[in-house]
């Protein structure tokens, strides 16, 4: 049955490429929502130094985010997360952590498991995600 591996693979790699797309804003709003917390605000030249990119990168990515409803911007202020990019912010930052205490629970180290956990947590299915948290939660209790 060459038709059902094909489309099996296909479905496969869909996914992958549906995660690759949602993984840049994924991390923007997450680092957006991270230096609200710590500075009272995020800018621009702050995003750019957190990610290692330059500023007209950063500005090319938060105007996707605003076409996509995830951030709010005013000439020569923040940037702002709108509700929709609040709560990716807060799907992202919980994903990262099940993922996290995951792979310390299996023995990973901790620098490693942070490592880590940043590139699985936007690949991983809700259905790994759900047993990852299931057998975290066992040990931890």
């Amino acid at each position: 049955m060459p038709g059902k591996s094909t489309n099996n693979s296909a479905t496969k790699f869909d996914r992958i490429r549906r995660a690759h797309q949602s993984e840049v804003a994924e991390d923007y709003v997450e680092m957006i929502a991270e230096l609200i917390k710590e500075t009272g605000e995020a800018r621009t030249v702050d995003l750019a130094a957190r990610f290692g990119v330059t500023s007209p990168t950063v500005n090319a990515i938060i105007q996707r985010l605003q076409r996509e409803d995830l951030v709010e911007t005013r000439p020569y202020r923040s940037i702002f997360l709108t509700a929709a990019g609040q709560d990716l912010a807060d799907k992202a930052r919980d994903r990262h952590r099940i993922v996290r205490d995951f792979l310390l629970t299996i023995g990973v180290p901790e620098t490693i498991a942070e490592e880590d956990a940043e590139g699985i947590e936007h690949h991983v299915s809700p259905e790994t995600l759900a047993v990852f948290a299931k057998i975290t939660n066992k040990v931890s209790s």
